[in-house]
């Protein structure tokens, strides 16, 4: 008569569901793990950050730039005015006097430059105004409630974006943004008060709170 061994080996089936039980508990903790990780590192992007220089959030003279749509009038010559676009080079293509270089100058600037070349042969004595009829835009993303592109108003701030953009959401950290300036060459991320100066071309990001 054989007897039946008992309780020294689980059954093979038994032994295999055990291993896939800890596999999968394994991987959840090590996938638990990584999300963990990877929240801490945008976390950290966010906090080192080097802080905007002093002044460089003022609000200043608005310089023009391409996209811009303007309205330039020579008082008396109907003829040579009208509603022109910078284009991407820079330039404002107007009559009688060719392209104008528009980048970076301010309406002002742009108003005695046209004025000068039209003095030049053309028109006597001329007067001219400069408007921006339409800025170009600037983004905003990360915490608000409706991330994305808007038209730039005169006199914006960080603060005014978020609202333009619907408002913080409850995952917000709201003691300062995050900048990248259209103007800066090396687009580099900076953190800056919410009462820093928005210009036409800058993405402001509100970064997310984790505790």
């Amino acid at each position: 008569m054989t007897t039946e061994r008992r309780g020294r080996h689980p059954p093979a089936r038994e032994r295999v569901l055990g291993m896939n039980r800890r596999h999968v508990i394994r991987a959840l903790g090590q996938g638990i793990g990584l999300a963990a990780l990877a929240v801490a590192m945008v976390g950290c992007a966010g906090n080192d950050a080097p802080m905007e220089a002093a002044g460089a959030g003022q609000i200043g003279e608005y310089r023009l730039g391409p996209g811009d749509a303007l309205r330039v009038i020579v008082f008396g010559e109907e003829q040579l005015s009208g509603e022109f676009r910078v284009d991407g080079t820079g330039k404002v293509a107007m009559p009688l006097i060719g392209e104008v270089s528009a980048k970076d100058r301010s309406t002002r600037d742009l108003e005695k430059e046209i004025s000068t070349r039209l003095a030049a042969g053309y028109v006597k004595d001329p007067k001219v105004s400069v408007e921006v009829l339409n800025h170009r835009p600037f983004f905003i993303l990360g915490e608000v409630r409706n991330p994305g592109q808007y038209q730039y108003v005169n006199g914006m701030t960080a603060l005014s974006a978020v609202a333009m953009a619907g408002g913080y959401t409850y995952r917000a950290k709201e003691d300062y943004v995050l900048i990248t300036r259209g103007s800066d060459p090396k687009k580099e991320i900076r953190k800056a008060p919410i009462t820093t100066a928005v210009m036409p071309d800058d993405v402001v990001r509100v970064p997310e709170r984790y505790f």
